[in-house]
């Protein structure tokens, strides 16, 4: 029996999902990522594993977001278990903070190397380790041989690997399944209270493979991602079926 049209190109599009890299995981060794509506992105609405996902940054500011958000991913993928590797050339990162993002610092490795020849390699050869959940480098450039080296280590191993490129000027094209810009944005406070909220993100998807790119602004509470935008719509919801007018005590 023919299917319709729509039917006739899902069934392409997973036939092709194996030549790019992408490798169905098993019913129930799927790792929650706690990505919430941004899994609707990406084939089969799951977070793509055993791939490279790159991460580009303009400046400190945009790194620091960008390193954010991928522990608020890596927290997700070694929840129970695992390690992984951080890759850098300066100590940017306070291993104390990540339990804020689920991570246990005592299960990240951190390699500080100058070179970036030198952390591409050990990159590499890291990605190649089966026992790992997750190997992340902070370098500025990634040419596409590069890039296809890193791809081809992972689709041996399944491990998943991060590239966040800091102040990243020249973009050119590189074989990551994923590509996302993650800058600061203003944390959301329940109307009238004080201090600092949850880590807040602007997220852009620019690349995906036989995905959908978009945006979102999320925040990091309670080890999930959620989106800002839903969640400030259901606080004014709850307002107002309490009969509440924010600004006004009643007496």
């Amino acid at each position: 029996m023919v299917g319709t049209k729509a039917d006739i190109i899902a069934h392409l599009q997973r036939e092709i999902l194996p030549l790019q890299g992408y490798k169905p995981i098993p019913a129930g060794r799927v790792p929650d990522t706690g990505l919430g509506m941004i899994q609707t992105a990406f084939p089969e609405q799951s977070f793509p594993l055993g791939v490279i996902h790159e991460f580009i940054s303009s400046g400190a500011e945009d790194a620091a977001a960008g390193a954010g958000f991928i522990a608020g991913i890596v927290g997700g993928l070694m929840r129970k278990t695992g390690s992984a590797v951080w890759i850098l050339s300066a100590a940017t990162v306070f291993p104390p903070a990540l339990q804020a993002f689920g991570v246990a610092p005592h299960r990240i490795i951190f390699i500080r190397l100058q070179k970036e020849k030198e952390m591409l390699w050990a990159m590499e050869e890291a990605l190649k380790c089966e026992g790992l959940s997750a190997v992340i480098a902070e370098i500025k450039d990634l040419s596409f041989t590069a890039s296809r080296r890193l791809q081809l280590a992972v689709e041996k191993s399944r491990v998943t690997g991060f590239v966040l490129r800091k102040d990243c000027r020249n973009l050119q094209t590189t074989a990551c399944v994923t590509r996302w810009r993650v800058t600061a944005a203003p944390s959301e406070l329940p109307e009238g209270m004080p201090g600092l909220g949850f880590p807040c993100w602007n997220v852009e998807l620019l690349k995906v493979r036989n995905g959908r790119p978009g945006k979102w602004q999320v925040e990091f509470a309670n080890g999930r991602f959620r989106d800002v935008k839903a969640k400030v719509k259901t606080e004014k919801q709850k307002v107002f079926q309490a009969g509440v007018v924010p600004g006004k005590v009643s007496a």
